[in-house]
């Protein structure tokens, strides 16, 4: 578990001015683990604390996608901090219980990247529409696949909805294309589940035809088990999520076929800005979507 203070130069000004002080705001940003995708979800947020006068920032990480204790461990430290806001991306629903703490203390919680399934106290949800960026994987994936191909899914941590739905989506993506899902693996989005997953499908189907992951670390060590196998990149459709941690290489040298984009910039900008909304009584929406896209080969430049 690492926490952090970040205190933005804007905020040192106006506390020379007591009035200016006396309208600040402090909150806290908890992050999963420490991959690119979260870093650069946090740094976006502390860049955007640092442009708007009165917001104080303090943030948090995990140190894996399964690490519930740490991130409950995180929670209490920020309410004991005096948070007057929390925006979070939930490792898992079982952090309910103390995000339920969080909100009876007075604090805005909201929700980033994933949601809770069934938790009624967040202000808002912040994400990308898992469903929907499962389905444009799923659309990219019907335009090279036949009725009867067999695929394999590498999933995330079975049980996270944001993760799930990125599974179903696809699915759905695929529409009238009956495939054969042969074998699914949980990942817990780590590269090296992503390749003794991935080893274990190839041994098992010698005549896959795609490899589907709902999320990013796996996809290098999927790339990996493929040429260890001496499969030719040709051979199997290699397709993940969130076009992070080595997928953009992966993409450009032609180990992976297509990535569905997340923007975690944007999430935690929006992340900030809504739970500070929310604080300060302002309407904020339910559901702020920040969007998703498909990169590929030939527009894998725009997205460095």
């Amino acid at each position: 578990m690492k926490l952090k203070f970040f205190m933005g130069p804007a905020l040192v000004a106006v506390m020379a001015d007591p009035l200016a002080a006396a309208e600040s705001v402090k909150i806290g940003l908890i992050t999963k683990f420490p991959v690119p995708f979260y870093s650069t979800m946090e740094e976006a947020a502390k860049k955007y604390a640092a442009d708007h006068p009165g917001i104080e920032l303090v943030t948090g990480q995990g140190q894996s996608a399964t690490d519930i204790e740490g991130q409950i461990a995180l929670i209490e430290s920020m309410v004991t901090q005096g948070v007057k806001g929390l925006a979070i991306t939930p490792v898992d629903p079982t952090v309910a219980p103390a995000l339920d703490k969080a909100v009876a203390a007075g604090i805005k919680v909201v929700l980033v990247d994933n949601s809770i399934p069934g938790w009624k106290g967040q202000s808002a949800l912040v994400s990308t529409n898992n469903l929907n960026g499962g389905k444009i994987a799923g659309e990219f994936l019907k335009t090279k696949l036949k009725d009867g191909d067999k695929i394999a899914i590498l999933e995330g941590v079975p049980g996270v909805p944001a993760l799930d739905e990125r599974v179903t989506g696809m699915m759905e993506g695929l529409g009238g294309v009956k495939v054969d899902v042969v074998a699914k693996g949980a990942t817990n989005c780590t590269l090296e589940l992503g390749t003794s997953v991935t080893e274990d499908i190839l041994t098992a189907n010698p005549d896959l035809k795609a490899i589907y992951a709902a999320c990013g670390p796996p996809i290098p060590g999927a790339v990996k088990s493929l040429a260890n196998a001496n499969i030719a990149n040709d051979k199997i459709i290699l397709v993940g999520f969130d076009a992070c941690c080595g997928e953009l290489e992966a993409i450009k040298a032609g180990t992976e076929d297509a990535s569905v984009a997340q923007f975690p910039a944007r999430m935690g900008e929006l992340g900030v800005d809504t739970v500070v909304k929310a604080i300060r009584g302002e309407h904020v929406e339910a559901n702020v979507d920040t969007g998703a896209g498909l990169v590929t080969p030939e527009n894998v430049k725009d997205f460095n």
